[in-house]
């Protein structure tokens, strides 16, 4: 029987190939900041919860909350609030037919990422 020889054919594009590029990240981000947001709701609607069933289980609650891990959640939260809300004005954009083109998208990621530092920040300030 003859021997079959196999074609050595490359694999898939891996990470040391292939470089991802800003629009796809900004879209990654989209999906994990949307899905983050239980954490945050998650939390406070057990503070919310807690207060309503005894005042021992409201000061757990109350003290997790307040805790440095309960500030990074809500921080975060705050964070993945505002970035959602710019990645959605931004698909709406791109909805409308405008802003295709590689380099408005890649304006627009960056804007995306930056404007939700500085408005993640105003708001802590703020409140």
């Amino acid at each position: 029987m003859a021997e079959v020889k196999r074609v050595e054919r490359p694999l898939s594009p891996h990470l040391q190939i292939y470089r991802p590029q800003l629009t796809s990240i900004t879209s990654i981000l989209t999906r994990i900041t949307g899905n983050a947001l239980i954490v945050g709701v998650a939390l406070a609607v057990w503070w919310l919860l807690a207060a309503a069933v005894s005042d021992e289980y409201f000061a757990t609650a109350n003290w997790v909350a307040t805790s440095w891990l309960g500030d990074l959640v809500f921080a975060g939260s705050a964070w993945a609030v505002w970035y959602h809300y710019l990645a959605g004005l931004r698909h709406l954009y791109f909805d409308a037919g405008h802003g295709l083109d590689i380099a408005t998208a890649e304006k627009l990621g960056w804007a995306c990422i930056i404007g939700s530092v500085v408005l993640t920040v105003a708001t802590i300030v703020i409140v």
